[in-house]
């Protein structure tokens, strides 16, 4: 797997750095990591630097302030296709998503070109989440699901592998969002694109050390980006299902390892 790099981008993940990292070296021992930090003030950084000068395969991407999750992820992905990887993992820092399943994920990218850790796909699930947290999250997706027209249980979700042609193709022209609506903008260019998108159920956990970093904010971004995505689709088709949505990991049909994007 040392054609596969992880992507974990970072703002004051100082105490669940070094966590994430050690589960996924565990998960995927030959797989490279990329950690993208966006000037930590509590010095993730440097903990970040430190763990690449200890740690075969573990690299760090600094940038000056923090810019947003979205721009976090890019930044990362580009250096990543820059270099020559064909897979390209995003997780988040804070042991939400189960590294544990990463083997699943990249299983079911040889048959996808964008694989989804899916929480609301039958068998996922989420856990320690308060029912308030939990009921807006499905809300959110069910929105931008039905408003976009999107055949995907979890369009929010953020745990994923990208194929590297796939993905070269998603972020051509630049990508505007900036928080977390960057899941729903990539899903949707995948979708629209004629890539075959697979999902994998995994269990949520909830973060249990630092902050969470969503804001009014960060919600306002992706309602008003969904909103004017959906008014702007009004004209076309909808978009077809363009490949199998994974139910269990490992349901796939069979088809050339290269990328179906268009």
């Amino acid at each position: 797997m040392s054609n596969v790099l992880i992507v974990i981008p970072t703002y004051d993940e100082r105490d669940n750095l070094p966590r994430i990292v050690a589960r996924i070296r565990a998960a995927v021992p030959a797989a490279h990591l990329l950690v993208v930090d966006d000037d930590s003030p509590d010095g993730t950084g440097r903990i970040a630097d430190r763990l690449a000068s200890e740690l075969p395969g573990v690299h760090v991407l600094h940038r000056e302030w923090k810019q947003g999750l979205g721009a976090a992820y890019s930044a990362g992905f580009r250096w990543g296709l820059a270099r020559g990887y064909d897979l390209l993992v995003e997780i988040d820092a804070d042991g939400s998503h189960p590294p544990e399943r990463l083997p699943a994920l990249l299983r079911a990218a040889e048959r996808a070109d964008l694989v989804i850790g899916s929480r609301w796909t039958p068998g996922g699930r989420v856990a320690n989440w308060p029912r308030r947290r939990e009921l807006l999250s499905r809300l959110a997706n069910r929105y931008a699901r039905l408003a976009l027209r999107l055949p995907v249980a979890d369009v929010t979700g953020g745990f994923r592998v990208y194929r590297a042609a796939a993905l070269s193709r998603i972020l051509l022209g630049g990508v505007e969002s900036r928080g977390y609506c960057f899941q729903v903008d990539l899903t949707l260019r995948a979708v629209r694109q004629g890539c075959t998108v697979a999902e994998v159920p995994i269990t949520f956990v909830d973060r249990t050390a630092g902050t969470s970093k969503m804001s009014a904010g960060v919600l306002f971004e992706a309602l008003w980006r969904i909103t004017a995505w959906a008014f702007r689709a009004l004209s076309g088709p909808a978009p077809a299902p363009t490949g199998p949505r994974s139910r269990q990991a490992g349901r796939f049909r069979q088809r050339p390892a290269r990328s179906s994007c268009r």
